[in-house]
């Protein structure tokens, strides 16, 4: 009578096709995705280098608490490891650039000195994770973190407690990672997390609070300090509105009333919102020639201009300086 043959392990991978490892005694998963299973053995590096050489998929492997530490996982052709659980797991020094992480645990992994060059780390959790001289070039990162995406889910589900926590979580992710993109100069980059991490920031605010509000306007003009061109677009349309504020209101021109006139045609109309177009911008940066004046209603729309010109090229000067001087 022949032996049994050994039953495969119960992983579907996300490609529909199933784990070739036999299961681990008498559950239905092998050793690699059993999580019950003790991954802190000392040989669990090798075996896993061994399963890299072979072409083998990694996907959905449990490593919690392994010892990893200078493990090579690089390969021009990318190692799947995908829906991991690192949990804790110590990778100080590992060669992982190209390795696709994506949908992975790795709350509270020991990364410090790991290369990550060009990983797929998109939906992967970094919470408390160790990212001290970590590699990050080139690295996809995917619009939101896991952590923003569980707690809009919890917003829109009316779960305000479990959307604060989930937030917070968010910047804190967001947090590291500009920290560690700042460390090595890569301030672009920092830049973008430090925009998610101000947002994540303002979403733990009460909703109608004016330090909401204000942060808000603060994003929406600059972008957190990270964008002059909002500053620079903004301006350019508060221009153009007084411009037709003006010309729709009137002022005084040296020859007598420039605004839009009915009775004259429309060459005439485009002549004197150019020339309302002129005085907006003598306005809004407090030149005052005083060739052309407000008047009636013109007036505090010309106040107002000229208070928020000087705001927005103040604003302009320290937002690109804290660019250039970076």
């Amino acid at each position: 009578m022949s032996a049994e043959e050994p039953r495969s392990c119960s992983y579907v991978r996300t490609d529909g096709s199933q784990c070739t490892h036999p299961a681990e005694g008498e559950g239905e998963l092998c050793y690699w995705h059993d999580p019950h299973i003790s991954k802190e053995t000392p040989e669990v590096r090798e075996k896993l280098e061994e399963l890299k050489a072979e072409g083998e998929s990694l996907e959905g492997f449990v490593l919690r608490y392994a010892d990893l530490e200078g493990i090579r996982l690089h390969s021009a052709e990318g190692v799947d490891l995908s829906h991991s659980v690192l949990f804790r797991a110590r990778l100080k020094g590992a060669k992982m650039w190209n390795v696709n992480l994506q949908g992975s645990d790795m709350m509270k992994a020991d990364l410090t000195g790991t290369n990550l060059n060009e990983a797929n780390l998109e939906n992967a959790s970094l919470l408390g994770a160790s990212l001290e001289g970590t590699k990050l070039e080139r690295v996809i990162w995917g619009e939101q973190a896991i952590q923003e995406q569980m707690a809009r889910g919890a917003e829109e589900e009316g779960d305000h407690e479990k959307a604060l926590v989930n937030f917070e979580e968010a910047e804190e992710v967001y947090r590291s990672l500009r920290r560690a993109y700042d460390s090595t100069g890569r301030f672009d980059q920092a830049g973008q997390f430090f925009q998610r991490e101000m947002t994540m920031r303002r979403k733990m605010l009460p909703k109608w609070s004016s330090r909401r509000i204000w942060s808000k306007l603060v994003d929406l003009f600059c972008g957190y300090g990270e964008m002059p061109q909002r500053v620079i677009g903004f301006s350019l349309l508060l221009v153009f509105v007084c411009a037709a504020g003006y010309f729709g209101a009137g002022v005084n021109g040296p020859e007598g009333r420039i605004g839009f006139d009915p009775e004259i045609d429309a060459a005439a109309n485009i002549k004197h919102f150019l020339n309302c177009v002129y005085y907006s911008i003598v306005t809004f940066t407090t030149l005052g020639y005083g060739d052309i004046t407000p008047r009636g209603l013109a007036r505090p729309i010309a106040a107002f201009e000229a208070f928020a010109g000087a705001f927005m090229m103040a604003l302009f000067v320290a937002v690109f300086g804290k660019k250039m001087t970076r």
